[in-house]
């Protein structure tokens, strides 16, 4: 007997699954592009190089990466601002137009930095050197290289005024800063300042801390605290000279909150006393470059009360005044900010998470009154969540040891403020 056929269609199904799905789609953009990479290869590169460029950019912006990092090799480096107030623009080696600096932009060899009346910035290189750029100054990278164990840095002051301090780099290393045919060589650990004033002819190197050498032809001079060299391009000697240095401030503390009960409080001011000198000079400045004072006075005590400064944040600095009233250098600048405060003791809650660092900007956290004003280093924090919540990125920070000052206000003029130091390497 014949078997038994079962009628009418038989229906049969592969399984496919996401994952293959995936695979064919990747294989086949790989197969186009590899297709397009032999028929069009300079394009296909081109390409390429653009968006790591785009993505490298965004992992820079973010503090999540820097150019410099994880790069064993020998060869030229980069140098990046680590602060940058008012105009501060940038003319690359390989252009011809002027750009707005930012945080993102390296500098390498060859490049321009200049900076405008009312612009500063701060530049740090690969060995812990770093410049602060002042007013109305041009500035030329002409050297930024390492190999295995040795680092070189060199700048060109073309025009204006410059701080350095150099970082702990190792011997053999150097870090030079050229103004009007002389060089200086600074020691680790040294700060110096460098004023260039071509159209006056009037050239200036002075050792605030440490040590330089300041080679001119022939002539080499050996500098040490608070020694400077002089010259201009009529005068074939370099003239060494001690100067006065400036004190060390003491209080308002440098990023510290001040609580004032109404507009009729002063502000006490102190600092360190200085020998051999005939009085002080004492500068306070809504802004770090001191364009415009709000207070400005020569005394001859190291403890001055200055009244009425109204709501917000400050800078001061003082100067010493030698025998003849010459001025001293600038002291370090000190932040401070003014906060009112309410006459009542009215309990007011300020909590914050452990900060987060992300290369040199700080994540900060916190919880406060919905109500409150949040301000992190006098800078308001915007946008409180509805259960008083907050989030902020600082702006990039400077290596080395930093306070964060964090300051919760509500309307009743209760008041919070906590601080944490942070080390940025």
């Amino acid at each position: 007997m014949a078997p038994k056929r079962n009628s009418g269609f038989q229906i049969s199904w592969t399984t496919i699954t996401y994952r293959s799905v995936v695979l064919w789609i990747l294989t086949l953009l790989a197969i186009i592009a590899f297709g397009l990479y032999v028929v069009f290869p300079e394009p296909s590169k081109k390409a390429v190089n653009s968006v790591t460029s785009l993505i490298t950019q965004l992992l820079e912006k973010t503090g999540l990466y820097s150019a410099g990092a994880g790069k064993g090799q020998d060869g030229p480096q980069q140098a990046h601002f680590t602060n940058i107030d008012g105009a501060v623009k940038v003319k690359k080696v390989n252009g011809n137009t002027w750009i707005n600096a930012n945080y993102s932009t390296p500098l390498e060899k060859g490049d321009v930095v200049q900076t405008s009346s009312e612009g500063m910035a701060k530049i740090v290189f690969a060995d812990g050197t770093n410049y602060t750029i002042k007013q109305d100054s041009l500035i030329v990278v002409e050297e930024n290289s390492s190999n295995a164990s040795q680092t070189s840095v060199s700048v060109q002051v073309t025009t204006g005024t410059v701080d350095l301090t150099t970082g702990t780099y190792s011997q053999g290393s150097k870090s030079q800063v050229v103004v009007a045919g002389a060089t200086a060589s600074v020691a680790p650990e040294s700060s110096a300042q460098v004023r260039n004033d071509p159209r006056a002819d009037q050239h200036e190197i002075l050792v605030k801390k440490g040590s330089a050498q300041v080679a001119r032809g022939s002539e080499v001079v050996r500098l040490a605290d608070y020694e400077k060299v002089t010259f201009s391009a009529g005068e074939g000697k370099l003239a060494k000279a001690k100067v006065v240095g400036p004190p060390v401030l003491i209080s308002p503390a440098n990023m510290a909150p001040i609580f004032i009960t109404d507009r009729e409080s002063t502000i006490q001011f102190s600092w360190s006393p200085v020998s051999n000198t005939s009085g002080y000079r004492l500068r306070v400045s809504k802004n770090p470059y001191f364009s415009s004072t709000v207070f400005d006075q020569k005394v001859e005590s190291t403890d001055v009360m200055v009244p009425s400064l109204p709501e917000g944040a400050f800078y001061w600095l003082v100067q010493s005044l030698d025998g003849e009233g010459k001025e001293s250098v600038e002291s370090e600048k000190n932040r401070f900010t003014i906060i009112p405060k309410g006459k009542d003791k009215v309990v007011l809650a300020l909590e914050l998470a452990p900060f987060v660092q992300h290369g040199h900007v700080i994540e900060v956290k916190g919880k406060t009154d919905p109500t409150a004003r949040v301000m992190v280093n006098g800078q308001d924090v915007p946008g409180l969540n509805n259960d008083g919540s907050f989030h902020y990125f600082t702006p990039p920070l400077p290596n080395g040891e930093n306070v964060i000052t964090v300051t919760a206000q509500n309307s009743k003029g209760a008041v919070n403020t906590q601080q944490k130091k942070v080390v940025i390497q």
